[in-house]
């Protein structure tokens, strides 16, 4: 066993080849295809074409583009929070976008209606507008 020089506890050391730093290497292309596949969203349902378009409401901006993405801003205080991603599925009309195993669930109370020229929907317990 040698010691470092820095050091008063012996360091084993070993040569022999680290088998998890292979298994890595050769797990990330596949893991970069299924990222990949996972990143992009399926384009909206016919009957979810009224959802895209540029959604407005109290600190809230809320895009939803026909290919089944997402861009969320909402400022809170101090903070806020951003998300960015594919719409995964459709629960109703409840969204649920994310990636893998990491998602969050847009409650739809009320789903896009005219209401005086105006097209509306309340999202969360908040009534958003759209602007685009």
């Amino acid at each position: 066993m040698k010691t470092q020089e820095n050091s008063r506890f012996p360091v084993a050391r070993s040569k022999a080849r680290r088998p998890g730093r292979t298994v890595s290497l050769t797990l990330a292309p596949l893991l970069a295809l299924v990222l990949g596949w996972h990143c992009t969203g399926n384009p909206l349902p016919a009957n979810k074409k009224e959802y895209a378009g540029l959604w407005r409401g109290p600190g809230i901006k809320l895009r939803i583009t026909p290919d089944g993405r997402i861009k969320y801003n909402k400022a809170r205080g101090a903070g806020h929070t951003k998300i960015n991603a594919p719409i995964k599925e459709w629960k109703g009309n409840d969204f649920v976008v994310g990636f893998g195993p990491m998602n969050t669930t847009f409650k739809v109370s009320r789903p896009p209606y005219q209401d005086n020229g105006l097209w509306k929907m309340v999202v969360d317990g908040i009534t958003l507008t759209r602007t685009r």
